[in-house]
């Protein structure tokens, strides 16, 4: 057992847990003083956090991506902004650990770790975060660390070589290391942020049988239905939807919202889908307002994600996936769930679809009353062929038109 005498030395200041401050150091950081884990909102305010103003925009730099191209930020310069970040967490008097998951199911989330020179920014983050015990994220195999660093010298940004938008900061991820750096002002960019922790919690929720997709969620009646649409076609379903976001974990335990909605009623997890919804822009007339899709041409079009001339692969918002794979996986989940898929036209000439002309679709979709998807071949077939041969190596012979 420790003495007194090597505890104050190991660890100045009397701190809330000598086994926190072990796992802090564990991550670089060696508490100064006091560590305050997982405080709730009033006592966060007691420490003198407020409600930070949200940014957006602000630069996103991630390595080690699972597309295997060319990184945002070099390993070098991450391991110097890191041993950077780390040293000035040390050298406060207090810093601040959050414990939180990506994903609102146990079964199928990526647990992280907070560490912050400021309660402000936990404030923030735990409005992102689901709420998970401290044990589990501390006997987690492969947890996410969040380094904030609010009040860091602007001369750290400058010798690292990276850009910050003025003084607002930015935001630095490594896949490989399972880490998010926040510098200045990053945890206050929402998107930027959920931007990153998908990217860095897609390895651990993959490796746990979940599917990461770039859906929202709607729900008529005991259905559930997986919605893949633009924003346009989102923003008109806004009222209807589980969550605004974008983002959910599909698994043989259900569909689980990867963000928090903001709705503190719940349900925080659903049963696996009935129907999943590709929503498509086209006003060529070869798609039709609604029509069956086989798995494979599920998967086809769902890895295409045409809109209006353009092409968005797996709708996704998060730049650093693996589109074919994450195609592929889903046709697998179609098919062992038996999950019926549509092809829907949002916008047909002067009409527009609504949320609520998408759940009056649903009886119909559960009982197969639309015709299945009969491509009429032309240009728009051909432009598909082209996009996804000029992107994608090896799409499977299953994938169809």
């Amino acid at each position: 057992m420790l003495s007194r005498k090597l505890k104050q030395l190991c660890f100045p200041g009397r701190a809330f847990s000598y086994g926190l401050n072990w796992a802090l150091a564990g991550r670089g950081v060696v508490v100064n003083d006091k560590a305050f884990q997982n405080l709730t909102t009033s006592e966060l305010q007691q420490k003198g956090a407020t409600i930070a103003e949200s940014l957006s925009g602000l630069p996103v730099y991630v390595r080690g991506n699972l597309l295997g191209g060319s990184s945002d930020i070099s390993k070098a310069q991450y391991a110097k902004l890191l041993k950077q970040v780390t040293a000035h967490l040390s050298s406060i008097a207090n810093v601040f650990v959050q414990d939180g998951a990506v994903g609102s199911s146990s079964e199928c989330d990526a647990k992280v770790r907070v560490i912050s020179d400021s309660p402000s920014a936990l404030l923030k983050l735990s409005s992102i975060l689901w709420k998970t015990p401290s044990r589990a994220v501390s006997h987690d195999s492969c947890p996410l660390t969040v380094y904030v660093t609010t009040s860091i010298s602007p001369g750290v940004v400058n010798a690292v070589g990276l850009r910050a938008q003025g003084d607002n900061g930015f935001i630095a991820a490594d896949i490989e290391r399972s880490s998010l750096i926040l510098c200045g002002k990053g945890f206050s960019d929402a998107n930027g942020v959920k931007e990153a922790l998908a990217a860095l919690s897609g390895p651990v929720i993959i490796a746990r049988g979940g599917l990461l997709l770039c859906a929202r969620v709607l729900v008529s009646g005991d259905s559930v239905i997986l919605l893949f649409a633009p924003e346009d076609t989102i923003q008109r379903c806004a009222n209807l939807l589980v969550s605004a976001d974008a983002g959910v974990i599909v698994s043989s335990h259900g569909v689980a919202p990867l963000f928090q909605t903001g709705d503190s009623g719940g349900p925080y997890t659903f049963k696996l889908p009935t129907v999943a919804i590709l929503a498509s822009c086209d006003g060529s007339g070869i798609i039709p307002s609604v029509a069956k899709l086989s798995p494979g041409q599920a998967a086809y079009h769902f890895l295409a994600g045409y809109q209006n001339g353009k092409f968005f692969p797996a709708y996704s918002k998060f730049a650093y996936i693996d589109a074919l794979e994450l195609a592929k996986a889903f046709m697998s989940k179609l098919k062992d769930h038996q999950i019926l898929s549509y092809l829907v036209n949002a916008e047909k000439g002067e009409t527009s679809i609504t949320g609520k002309d998408l759940l009056e679709m649903v009886p119909s979709m559960l009982a197969k009353n639309f015709p299945p998807f009969e491509p009429k071949g032309g240009e728009l077939q051909e432009k598909y062929k082209s996009f996804l041969l000029s992107k994608f190596r090896g799409i499977p012979k299953g994938f169809s038109f």
